[in-house]
């Protein structure tokens, strides 16, 4: 039985011999359709994207080899066995010239057959993970992982795992640099879409006419330039998850076809007439508000409803700053700078990056972290190394002057406040900076309060 449930066409003007394949078929767990002549086999084929085609040469009207040409023209072409008498081996020999995978001669064995097939859709199925990872398909057994463990952040995972196994669109919104996209990863790698592909487009970087294209491909001379047929990327996320970055930025009449495929569950490529069933599940990203933009008639109403049917926000990095200690050092360790050992980084530059509001978010600060390794001259991070806009106004606060005279133990203290300070007062957070437990934190406020009273 197949791994997955290849679809399968059989062409042939017998209606007793496409019945007996059929159910032979279907037994072994395949999706079967019918064509009794080669002008409906072609319908067929340009509305569904079949696997193998099990095709007749001796039909009336359209011949055999004249289907197979029409065959080989589709994108993705489907691999096709001819079915032959004794009387014409010589004419399904020059079939497989043209592109046919097999041919098989009547009267034929039914496990013959069924093999055949087999292999036809294991070649056609490499084919066609091949094509996906030469478009913009993630990686989905390697890559970034969400971190942190702040109230904001686990909330957001507690949602993800809720729709995960769903197969209903998801808009994730949030600020530039968030990590919105990492969420949709995540729900893609939680699904049950998670071994089919992950397909990134932003509908932000990219004018009207090329976002057309790539979302739903083009035939061969359907513009000037277009050389060949080109699968769109609803067609490569087939059976997986198409994730539309800055949706908002898309134009009305995108809009418009996008609300069309994800209503029909159909695309047509440019240039085209007919439509290609497709099953991907979207989940959309931006950083606008798409409700004002409702208001405003930029971005349709129904539209908006469609991919929101699951909303989920994404908090900037000033509302968990309880994850950026984590964030730091992650970075430390998935960041590498070619001839540099591995990176430490000294509390007090930790308190001040994590006392900074981040207005670009993760983003910003994986770029900071980049470039404090790049320009540092050792594998330890301190506090000069901290960027002058990260400083800002915390200027004298992120570097207090102290007495050379002073006491180990004063040191410490004003640090430990100095770090409290940095962390409005967060006692957990300021542990963690510190790398001592709460308790100890608690006991050292408690001798310097017993000292103020003494």
């Amino acid at each position: 039985m197949p791994t997955e449930a290849a679809r399968v066409l059989v062409v042939d003007d017998e209606e007793r011999m496409r019945e007996i394949i059929r159910k032979e078929l279907e037994r072994k767990g395949y999706i079967v359709d019918q064509a009794a002549c080669g002008e409906d086999a072609i319908t067929a084929a340009e509305r569904l994207n079949y696997d193998v085609v099990l095709l007749d040469l001796r039909m009336p009207g359209m011949t055999g080899l004249e289907a197979l040409a029409k065959f080989r023209e589709l994108a993705p072409a489907p691999e096709v066995i001819i079915i032959t008498g004794h009387g014409t081996i010589d004419t399904a020999i020059e079939a497989m010239r043209l592109g046919a995978y097999h041919y098989v001669t009547k009267p034929f064995k039914l496990r013959e057959l069924e093999l055949n097939i087999r292999k036809a859709g294991e070649k056609i199925a490499l084919e066609r993970k091949s094509r996906q990872l030469e478009r913009l398909v993630k990686d989905q057994s390697a890559g970034p992982e969400i971190v942190g463990e702040s109230p904001a952040l686990r909330k957001v995972l507690r949602l993800i795992e809720k729709i995960a196994p769903t197969d209903s669109p998801a808009l994730v919104t949030g600020e530039s640099g968030t990590g919105k996209e990492l969420v949709a990863l995540s729900i893609h790698r939680q699904s049950l879409r998670a071994d089919s592909p992950f397909v990134v487009v932003n509908c932000g970087t990219l004018q009207e006419t090329l976002l057309e294209t790539e979302l739903f491909g083009h035939e061969k001379g359907a513009f000037t330039g277009a050389v060949a047929t080109r699968e769109g990327l609803f067609e490569v996320a087939h059976q997986g998850t198409l994730f539309l970055d800055e949706i908002g930025e898309m134009s009305p009449t995108l809009q418009v076809k996008l609300l069309r495929a994800l209503q029909e569950g159909e695309i047509r490529r440019i240039g085209s007439n007919r439509s290609i069933h497709v099953d991907a599940r979207i989940i959309a990203a931006t950083n606008v508000d798409l409700r004002e933009a409702v208001r405003d008639g930029r971005f349709r109403e129904d539209l908006y409803y469609r991919i929101n049917v699951f909303p989920i926000e994404v908090p900037p990095l000033r509302d968990r700053r309880d994850d950026i200690p984590a964030l730091v050092r992650h970075f430390l360790a998935a960041i590498s700078v070619p001839g540099k050992g591995p990176f430490t980084i000294t509390d007090q530059a930790l308190a001040a990056l994590t006392g900074y509001g981040w207005p670009g978010n993760v983003r910003e600060l994986m770029n900071t972290i980049e470039r404090m390794k790049i320009l540092s001259d050792g594998n330890v991070l301190d506090i000069d190394a901290v960027p002058a806009e990260v400083l800002g106004d915390q200027g004298d606060q992120a570097l207090p002057r102290l007495d050379p005279h002073l006491r180990i133990s004063e040191v410490e203290k004003l640090h430990i406040l100095n770090i409290l300070r940095h962390t409005n007062g967060n006692k957990t957070r300021a542990a963690a900076i510190l790398g001592v437990s709460t308790r100890t934190l608690y006991n050292k406020l408690a001798e310097y309060e017993d000292e103020q009273k003494g």
